[in-house]
């Protein structure tokens, strides 16, 4: 007889509200709609029982990067972000030399295919040198279609996402080819005007790259793109929840404007996330990472986070002061959907894995559990 888990006495977030009292039941590593009756029981009385967490742009943790490290400090990257409730992440790249970008696709989906991962995104090189953030410079390129398909002929399928600057060159028929592949195409590190943003999400662009951070500002007399991507209900926008990439009120702009089902928050995170302070490298560049900031050591740009997700879920609980129900779509449904993955994760419902995480009454991660096993165990009342 399969194993059987009970958790019982949560409030528990399913796609059709919050339940009192409510039970998960875990069959074998799924999540399933009865239970024997001598099944062991887990008492979470006064705690919360939310979907696993769905990082769909990530490049690193615990020290580890997800663009350079070796296959152990992947796994080991992965594994810190799994402590923080993630339990489905996407490796994201940075700018580098194509050839050394397609090598590296090809090792990110070996550990795809064996289910470590939830795919790869490339964030550079086709972005735009005006907004270029913690990306190399010279390493930039545009959007040549040509080789845009390289990467994903490398990725074996396991391309999820690439970041692109639309305007550029070559951007809008390498939308249009992401498209037909079915990867994501978003719009990020961009210099776009509204119009050239319209034109992008009109030939298949649908995610906004960590919405408000590297693309010009929000204007009245020039828009840009924050304006177009806000609007259209075909774009899901990006928002890094760290109160460092984003005001309050920026913040809370995206979420009243385009709506909780239309929200992904993301980690962005790097090296430092789950690890501390120092210094480190994103790509060729040295960064150096002070009280949980990570800053280009030359220059100051900001880059990446050190973000874990159950901090971005307990600030948009606690600060931010979202409903929960709109919280568990920004940081599991919604991006769980924009990967194709939502039948298997993202929600609470019979038959998808059971990966899960525990917060307490003030939004504390407690315990995780991933394909029904506890990557950390609460403690039971």
């Amino acid at each position: 007889m399969a194993d059987h888990k009970v958790l019982a006495g949560a409030r528990v977030v399913l796609p059709t509200g919050i339940v009192d009292n409510g039970r998960v039941i875990v069959e074998g590593g799924r999540i399933a709609g009865h239970a024997p009756a001598d099944a062991p029981v887990t008492d979470l009385s006064g705690h919360w029982v939310v979907p696993g967490f769905v990082d769909m742009h990530n490049h690193g943790g615990g020290g580890a990067s997800f663009t350079s490290g070796t296959v152990e400090e992947v796994l080991k990257g992965v594994h810190t972000h799994r402590l923080h409730g993630t339990t489905t992440v996407v490796a994201s790249t940075v700018t580098g030399e194509m050839d050394f970008l397609a090598h590296r696709a090809g090792e990110l989906s070996e550990l795809a295919e064996q289910g470590d991962i939830a795919g790869v995104h490339f964030e550079g090189p086709f972005i735009s040198p005006c907004r270029k953030g913690a990306h190399s410079e010279d390493l930039l390129r545009d959007p040549d279609p040509a080789e845009v398909r390289k990467l994903l002929d490398a990725a074996r399928g396991h391309a999820r996402m690439v970041t692109l600057a639309t305007e550029l060159p070559g951007g809008l028929d390498s939308v249009r080819l992401l498209a037909e592949h079915g990867v994501i195409a978003a719009i990020g590190h961009t210099d776009a005007t509204y119009e050239q943003t319209v034109a992008a999400i009109d030939a298949g662009a649908t995610v906004a790259t960590h919405l408000f951070n590297a693309m010009p500002a929000l204007g009245h007399r020039a828009p840009g793109p924050i304006a177009a991507l806000l609007e259209d209900e075909r774009v899901t926008v990006e928002l890094i929840n760290d109160g460092t990439h984003l005001h309050p009120a920026a913040l809370e702009l995206a979420f009243r404007h385009a709506g909780p089902d239309r929200v992904a928050f993301i980690s962005d995170a790097m090296d430092a996330a789950g690890f501390g302070d120092g210094v480190y490298h994103l790509g060729p560049l040295e960064v150096e990472v002070r009280e949980g900031v990570a800053r280009l050591a030359e220059g100051g740009s900001i880059a990446g986070s050190t973000l874990t997700l159950d901090t971005a879920f307990q600030r948009a609980a606690t600060i931010d002061r979202l409903p929960v129900e709109s919280i568990v779509r920004a940081v599991s449904a919604n991006p769980a959907k924009l990967l194709g993955v939502y039948d298997e994760v993202g929600s609470l419902e019979p038959g998808k894995r059971a990966d899960l995480v525990v917060l307490d009454a003030g939004f504390t991660l407690v315990g995780v559990m991933r394909g029904g096993e506890w990557v950390s165990e609460p403690q039971s009342g």
